[in-house]
């Protein structure tokens, strides 16, 4: 398997562009309090969430819920970063 940092893209208007603003999302319980935990957690990383970004989605029966924001980030160690946090936090179950 190829290592993530080997692969490079083709152009350089391919893959992430950093600094930049990206996405990501948390999936977990529904009382967790995803809403105002995973802004939270990417704030004390230093990574600034971009006001009116924060979506969420309730699962079908609404033991779960999809937590999506936007965040600016200056590099790819950040990005990672933000996931590993939140991939840290036991009420939440992925990111992506």
């Amino acid at each position: 398997m190829q290592n993530l940092d080997d692969i490079k893209p083709d152009s350089p208007d391919q893959g992430f562009q950093f600094p930049g603003d990206f996405e990501i999302t948390a999936l977990g319980r529904a009382d967790a309090d995803l809403e105002s935990r995973v802004p939270e957690l990417l704030s004390k990383l230093g990574l600034p969430v971009v006001a009116g970004s924060l979506r969420s989605k309730p699962s079908k029966e609404g033991n779960y819920v999809s937590v999506s924001v936007t965040f600016s980030c200056p590099d790819r160690e950040a990005y990672d970063a933000a996931h590993a946090a939140l991939r840290e936090q036991p009420e939440i179950r992925w990111t992506l």
